[in-house]
């Protein structure tokens, strides 16, 4: 039987979005103390059912800068990223983190927004898997119906958000972490160009960067207005500025469609009813869409799973060096073992794997000659039943289901550009179903305006309705 959890009530939070939040705020009709009590509350309420909170501040960390955008709005931060005073597990069991001693570089930037901080949300073992699920841990839970998955590796701040706890949370996409928790919890979710927000250790590190850092929201304003505020603390000169995006442009786009999995998984007929749905929606609004041509091969899905594989293989080999020195790689998740094996079978073709990868940004940037956005579905099958990809599962098993079900949304990690989920449509059942528009480097604000002539035309999905 179906289970739908929310925290949405009568409070001081009510049905607010973020950018309503710190307008009443801004006028003195909600207090900052009031509106993190009333979150502190949510979470206290729905968490036994969601299990989305690795850690809790002891005091909500509150922004002095009362002129920033989301001044006083209640937020979760993903525990793969440093705050001060809260340890950072990257959800192993590896070995025991100790508070960090200082906030890294891109909470610095995160926290300039003015949200309040209350603490960190789960993810899956150092964001490896797409389903915040754990061998000696409760999962992570989908408020829509708590026997699905909430999605990964952002699926706790996903899971609250959806819920209602916070309008607004942390999240950072490698492989599609920001999109998929976002398709599968019906929410908005923009997975920004390489270095549009100030990278973490994490992304530094890589051979090629895949990660980007976002947040998670439940409507387009939110995640507009975060951008907004994320450049004024930072912005890469080497990029075009998003600025605050405020509505719908007036002109009309040429939009490609990707609709079959590149890797030849079947896509569900419910999800490919969706995209067709959008497809006419766009139609309608005056776009010219029509099919293009994948600009990778299959060949970049093979490539992109031995990268997949390499990442967990360096982290079992470097954990002492760079996390701590009783890091135990014996620890590790199965799943995450046995990626590390994979890439041992294939190690001498990570040369090559690196080289053909490190050109894909400009095959991608090619594909945007005669389009100004591709649309397609985020994920190839339904939001799963937990348990289906668990890491205590025979890996290969798991590993052929991923391959599967993350189809579309590595590309825009391995090129560097944005890509935004968006939750248009829904199962039979009622879980959401969320469709993808991806955009040449840079064009967050093609994005964002386009997310908001759709949320208009079709608002989205409230779990509380």
């Amino acid at each position: 039987m179906a289970l739908r959890v929310h925290a949405f009530t009568d409070d001081a939070l009510g049905d607010h979005d973020g950018v309503g939040i710190a307008e009443l705020i801004r006028r003195g009709e909600l207090s900052v103390a009031e509106v993190a009590k009333a979150a502190q509350e949510r979470a206290a309420r729905v968490n036994p059912a969601l299990n989305a909170v690795v850690a809790e501040a002891d005091t909500p960390l509150a922004s002095a800068d009362r002129d920033a955008l989301l001044y006083g709005v209640p937020t979760f931060v993903k525990d793969n990223t440093d705050l001060a005073g809260l340890p950072t597990q990257h959800g192993s069991a590896a070995w025991r983190a100790r508070p960090a001693k200082a906030d890294g570089p891109f909470a610095k930037q995160f926290l300039s927004t003015g949200m309040t901080v209350l603490g960190k949300t789960t993810l899956p073992e150092f964001g490896l898997n797409a389903t915040t699920e754990f061998v000696a841990a409760e999962p992570t839970r989908n408020p829509w119906d708590t026997g699905f998955s909430s999605g990964a590796s952002s699926g706790g701040s996903a899971a609250f958000v959806a819920a209602g706890v916070v309008p607004i949370a942390h999240g950072n996409d490698g492989g599609g972490s920001i999109r998929i928790p976002a398709a599968c919890c019906g929410l908005v979710g923009l997975k920004p160009t390489r270095g549009r927000h100030i990278d973490g250790p994490q992304a530094r590190s890589m051979p090629i960067n895949l990660v980007s850092e976002g947040v998670l929201t439940r409507t387009v304003r939110d995640t507009a207005t975060y951008f907004a505020a994320a450049e004024r603390f930072w912005r890469n000169p080497a990029l075009p500025p998003v600025g605050l995006v405020e509505g719908p442009a007036q002109r009309r786009l040429r939009i490609g469609v990707l609709s079959e999995p590149i890797t030849g998984a079947a896509l569900d007929p419910q999800i490919r009813g969706v995209l067709d749905d959008t497809i006419a929606l766009l139609e309608s609004l005056g776009h010219e869409v029509r099919p293009i041509a994948y600009p990778v091969d299959r060949g970049f899905a093979e490539d992109f799973a031995t990268y997949w594989a390499m990442l967990a293989f360096l982290l079992g080999v470097t954990g002492k060096l760079t996390l701590d020195r009783a890091f135990d790689a014996a620890r590790l998740d199965p799943f995450t073992r046995g990626l590390a094996a994979r890439f041992r079978g294939s190690i001498l073709r990570s040369p090559g794997v690196l080289y053909r990868l490190s050109r894909i940004g400009h095959v991608y940037a090619e594909s945007f000659r005669d389009v100004e956005l591709v649309v397609s579905p985020v994920l190839a099958s339904l939001t799963p039943r937990l348990g289906y990809l668990s890491p205590d599962q025979p890996f290969d098993e798991v590993f052929d289901r991923l391959l599967s079900y993350v189809t579309y949304t590595p590309l825009a990690n391995v090129a560097g550009a944005p890509a935004l989920s968006l939750p248009m449509g829904a199962s039979d059942t009622g879980l959401p179903i969320g469709v993808m528009f991806s955009a040449a480097h840079g064009d967050e604000r093609t994005l964002l305006e386009l997310a908001y002539a759709l949320e208009s035309a079709r608002p989205f999905r409230r779990i509380q309705r």
